[in-house]
C-alpha cells in the first residue's frame, strides 16, 4: 500500500502522552502504568504465554493512554485530518467522473458502458504500461489479453461449486493445480485447489494445519513460526482464525530468518513452519531446506510461500541461475502457495494452493452435513466461485507453454540481477540481503532513503516503500523488461542520488516524510485506525 497522506495523526499522541505524565521520572511512569494494569495483564499472561508481559503491557498502556481526554480529543482531530485528506484524494483521482449513488432511471447502452469503462480505467498517476511500476502489473500482450478475454466470457455464467453442470471447468482447475504441482516437483500425491490469490491461498493453508493439529494432536491454541519479512497474509489467516503468530527475526546481513531464533520459537502448540521463496520486503529466499529440516524432527508440517516468486521461482535454475532447493523436492515441505496471477501472467484474482498429501488438503474443506438446504461441501473460502477466471487462467497456462514461462523468467532475472549490478555501483545506498529472483530492495546508511523514493516518485516511477529498517524496492515484472526501461530507471537512480548526497543530511518531506515517521510511532493501534480511514476512502461516494 502507497504511503498515506495525513498520517501525521500519529505525532500527537506521544506528546500527549507525555504532558499527561509531566515531568515524571522513568520509574515514576512505569510505576504508574504497572499499578494500572498489572492486574488485567497478569490474567492476560496467564491465559496465553504467547505473548509476553512486555508486549501486553505496552499495549494496554497505550489503550489506556488514549482514553485520556487530552489525548483522546488530540488523536481525534488528526484522524478527522487524515479521513478529509484521504478523501479529497480520491475525489482529486477521480475528478473526471461522476459519481452513479442510485441506479440509473433506464439501463445504459452498451457503447455508454464501454465508454464509462474506458473512463474510469484511464485514472491514475503512473504509466504501469511503460514498466514505471513496481510489480501490481506483471505482463501486459494485447494477444494475450484478446485471448483470456474472450475465454472468460465464454465461461463467465459458470461456476464449478455446480460440478454436475460445469465438469469442464472442475477439469480445467484440476489440470492447473497438476501443472503447477509439476513446476513445483510435487509427485503423483501432490494436490491443491485453485483460489482468488495469494492471501486466500495462505489463509486456507493455516485453517488446513489448524484443523489437522487439532484433530490428529489435540492442539486448541495452535501458533505458527514464520520469519519477520513473511507476508502480511499470515497475520490476517491468523487474525480469521485464532491462530497466534510467532516471529522470528531475520538476519541483519543476508535478510533470511535467523534458524537458530526459529528453533528456539517451536513450542508444543506449534502447528506451522514457514519460510518465504522470495520474502517480499527484500527478495531473499529464507533457508528451507534448514526449515523443513526442523518440520521433520518436530513432526511440523511446513509452508513455503512462493506467492510472489511465482513460476518465475520455479523456473529460475532452469533459467541458468543458482538457487537452493525450496519446493517439494525438499523433505519435510508439505505445502507451496504460488500466484498465477503474478509471473503466471493469469488474469488478476488466481492463485494455487499445493499439498504434498492429501490429508492436508481434507482439512482445508469445509462440510456442512445438517443444512436444511443438503449436504453442503466447498474446497475454498468461496462457495460460488468464478469458472471464468479457472477457464482464463489455464488458458494462459496453455498458451504460454513450459518454454514461453521459461523464456520470460530468464528475461525477468536477467533484468533484476542487470539493475542489481547497477545499484550495488551507487554511492550512497546498498542492496539488501542477496536478491534470488526479481525483488531489489535498497537502503541508505548516509541519507534518509525515502527521500530517493520521493525523488524518484517525481520522476513517474512508482516503487514500494518499506519500514523497520527503511528501505524501498523494486520488483521486476515482464514490463521492466521493455527495451530501455532497466537502462533508464539505473539512470534516474544514478541522478537522483547524486543530487541527494549534495546534501546527505537534509531531512525528507511531504507523504515520504510521514511514512517514515510513522515507524517511531510505538503505539502501533494508531497507525492502524490510520489504515482503516484510508480503507474506507476507497470505498468514498458523495452523499448526493
Amino acid at each position: 500500500m502507497r504511503p498515506f497522506s495525513g498520517s501525521d495523526c500519529v505525532k500527537p499522541v506521544s506528546g500527549c502522552i507525555n504532558r499527561a505524565f509531566g515531568n515524571k521520572e522513568p520509574w515514576q511512569v512505569a510505576a504508574i502504568t504497572a499499578t494500572t494494569v498489572l492486574g488485567g495483564v497478569w490474567i492476560w499472561t496467564e491465559l496465553s504465554k504467547d505473548e509476553s508481559l512486555y508486549v501486553r503491557g505496552r499495549r494496554q498502556f497505550f489503550k489506556l493512554a488514549k482514553k485520556l481526554p487530552a489525548v483522546r480529543r488530540q488523536v481525534e482531530k488528526e484522524l478527522s485530518k487524515a479521513k478529509n485528506d484521504f478523501e479529497s484524494e480520491i475525489q482529486k483521482s477521480n475528478q473526471h467522473l461522476e459519481y452513479s449513488v442510485r441506479l440509473p432511471e433506464k439501463g445504459l447502452t452498451k457503447e455508454q458502458i464501454l465508454g464509462l469503462v474506458d473512463d474510469h480505467l484511464k485514472a491514475g498517476h503512473y504509466s504501469w504500461r511503460d514498466g514505471r511500476v513496481s510489480g501490481a502489473v506483471y505482463g501486459y500482450n494485447p494477444e494475450l489479453v484478446e485471448l483470456v478475454t474472450e475465454v472468460y466470457g465464454k465461461a463467465s455464467y459458470t461456476n464449478p461449486l455446480h460440478a454436475d453442470l460445469f465438469p469442464g471447468v472442475c477439469k480445467m482447475e484440476a489440470e492447473v493445480v497438476r501443472m503447477a504441482c509439476t513446476l513445483f516437483h510435487g509427485n503423483a500425491d501432490s494436490c491443491g485447489t485453485m483460489t482468488t490469490g495469494g492471501t486466500e491461498s495462505i489463509c486456507m493453508a493455516m485453517k488446513a494445519y489448524r484443523d489437522y493439529a487439532r484433530e490428529e494432536k489435540g492442539i486448541t491454541r495452535p501458533n505458527i513460526v514464520v520469519p519477520r519479512t513473511a507476508h502480511a497474509a499470515f497475520d490476517k489467516g491468523g487474525q480469521y482464525f485464532n491462530i497466534h503468530v510467532r516471529y522470528v527475526d531475520v538476519d541483519p546481513e543476508t535478510y533470511e530468518v535467523d534458524i537458530k531464533k526459529f528453533k528456539r520459537a517451536i513450542n508444543r502448540n506449534t502447528i506451522l513452519l514457514v519460510g518465504s521463496a522470495p520474502n517480499f520486503p527484500y527478495g531473499t529466499i529464507d533457508d528451507i531446506e534448514a526449515i523443513a529440516e526442523l518440520g521433520v524432527k518436530y513432526n511440523i508440517p511446513v509452508h513455503v510461500d512462493a506467492c510472489l516468486g511465482s513460476f518465475v521461482v520455479a523456473l529460475v535454475r532452469h533459467a541458468g541461475y543458482q538457487l537452493r532447493p525450496f519446493d517439494f523436492a525438499v523433505k519435510g515441505v508439505t505445502s507451496i502457495s504460488a500466484d498465477t496471477h503474478k509471473y503466471g501472467f493469469a488474469p488478476k484474482g488466481s492463485s494455487v494452493i499445493m499439498y504434498s498429501q492429501k490429508k492436508f488438503k481434507d482439512h482445508q474443506f469445509t462440510v456442512t452435513t445438517d443444512w436444511p438446504g443438503g449436504v453442503y461441501g466447498s474446497p475454498t473460502v468461496n462457495g460460488s466461485r468464478a469458472g471464468g477466471i479457472i477457464a482464463a487462467c489455464w488458458a494462459t497456462m496453455m498458451n504460454f507453454g513450459y518454454e514461453g514461462y521459461l523464456e520470460a523468467t530468464k528475461r525477468i532475472v536477467d533484468t533484476a540481477r542487470y539493475i542489481e549490478r547497477g545499484v550495488r555501483q551507487i554511492d550512497g545506498i546498498f542492496v539488501f540481503g542477496k536478491p534470488a529472483t526479481s525483488v531489489i530492495a535498497m537502503g541508505s546508511n548516509v541519507f534518509d532513503i525515502f527521500r530517493l523514493s520521493d525523488a524518484l516518485c517525481k520522476l513517474g516511477w512508482n516503487l514500494n516503500p518499506l519500514q523497520f529498517p527503511s528501505g524501498i524496492h523494486i520488483c521486476i515484472t515482464d514490463m521492466h523488461t521493455q527495451a530501455g526501461v532497466a537502462d533508464k530507471f539505473l539512470a534516474d537512480l544514478r541522478t537522483c542520488t547524486a543530487e541527494i548526497m549534495k546534501d546527505p543530511g537534509q531531512p525528507v518531506v511531504g507523504k515520504m516524510a510521514l511514512y517514515g515517521m510513522a515507524q517511531s510511532i510505538p503505539d502501533r493501534s494508531v497507525i492502524g485506525e490510520v489504515t482503516r480511514l484510508f480503507l474506507h476512502s476507497m470505498y468514498y461516494t458523495p452523499e448526493k
